[in-house]
């Protein structure tokens, strides 16, 4: 009966549309990064340091965006290749070199007999990228690199902003209380009872706008660069199912190294997103004034910076992976078996 009724459930409410599929996944990925991070900082920041420190920050966001990827890799992020998601066994036939050799073979040998030329058939890493963006400056390089469809784009963008909205709004409710509380009913962006830094970035008294596009640019950069290792499956990459753990530890990398000047936002959906929730929450317009007008720096550097990271990546390693030895020889040995069998 249970069965049954999951089974009624699925053929009512499954969607079949792809794009929303994937931009739900955004949506409530990035919702969960946004509970976990802001809400460490939350806690820290409103119990004055009793049960929280700046590690226990880092370590809020290093698990949230790992529980980000692991919530959304499986659905958002796919668009290489369709087969994992319709045949569940696919990715273990194919990953054997005999079926890889038969395919490269079969390729070959429509090539050579009827003159059409279809795409080439990469058995190494075509499974191992990890879906799950929930950052724009993601998105966009994934885009550049050919990766993610430009239709989609602005629908990842859109639903990661309110994804990180609502998950600002989530932590606001969680701890509304003791906001209250810290703040008798006040809620500030800078001075002594500030909270408004729970949500979203704002430089230190030190840095300049110029430093703090650097900062963001290099930060972000890293990131993307560290994710295209991690999922290039002609790399060392991450064991199949860690990648979203190992990702989670570039943040503390991140966090550890790059979080003095601006406290490491390298992600304009999860800075944008939740300071347009204090925006309208109570913190009012001096959410985006702070700062100089701080608040276009960690929109703008990361989407710069993870461009940058991702052509770096491409051109440093990516590009002059050497094909395996062993298929170039089956693909000769097929091309010349073909031949004699013609000739």
């Amino acid at each position: 009966m249970e069965r049954k009724t999951r089974r009624n459930l699925r053929e009512r409410f499954a969607l079949k549309n792809s794009i929303v599929k994937e931009a739900l996944a955004e949506f409530l990925g990035t919702f969960v990064l946004i509970l976990f991070g802001c809400g460490s900082v939350a806690q820290t920041v409103l119990s004055r340091g009793a049960v929280g420190e700046m590690l226990t920050i880092h370590i809020g966001f290093t698990l949230g965006v790992t529980m980000a990827v692991y919530v959304a890799g499986g659905v958002s992020g796919h668009d290489w290749d369709s087969l994992k998601h319709c045949f569940p066994m696919a990715q273990a036939v194919l990953s054997r070199p005999a079926c890889e050799a038969m395919l490269m073979g079969v390729a070959k040998l429509l090539q050579l007999h009827c003159g059409c030329n279809p795409k080439p058939f990469k058995p190494q890493g075509i499974f191992n990228e990890v879906g799950a963006h929930v950052n724009p400056a993601v998105s966009l390089a994934m885009l550049v690199l050919g990766k993610l469809k430009l239709v989609k784009f602005p629908v990842y963008v859109l639903a990661q902003f309110l994804g990180a909205f609502a998950g600002a709004a989530a932590v606001y409710g969680l701890y509304y209380d003791a906001f209250m509380d810290y703040t008798n009913g006040i809620l500030i962006v800078t001075g002594p009872n500030a909270t408004a830094h729970i949500f979203a970035s704002y430089p230190g008294r030190h840095l300049s706008i110029l430093n703090g596009f650097i900062d963001q640019v290099i930060g972000t950069g890293t990131l993307v660069l560290c994710i295209l290792a991690i999922v290039d499956g002609k790399n060392n990459g991450a064991p199949k199912g860690m990648e979203p753990l190992v990702i989670g530890l570039i943040i503390m990398a991140i966090g550890v190294s790059m979080g003095l000047n601006c406290g490491y936002p390298i992600n304009p959906a999860r800075d944008l997103g939740p300071r347009l929730f204090t925006a309208v929450a109570g913190w009012g317009r001096d959410v985006f004034s702070a700062g100089s007008n701080w608040w276009w720096i960690p929109v703008s550097g990361p989407l710069v910076g993870g461009v940058v990271g991702a052509v770096l990546y491409l051109l440093f390693i990516e590009l002059h992976h050497a094909e395996p030895q062993k298929h170039l020889e089956e693909e000769n040995s097929v091309k010349e078996k073909y031949e004699m069998i013609m000739s």
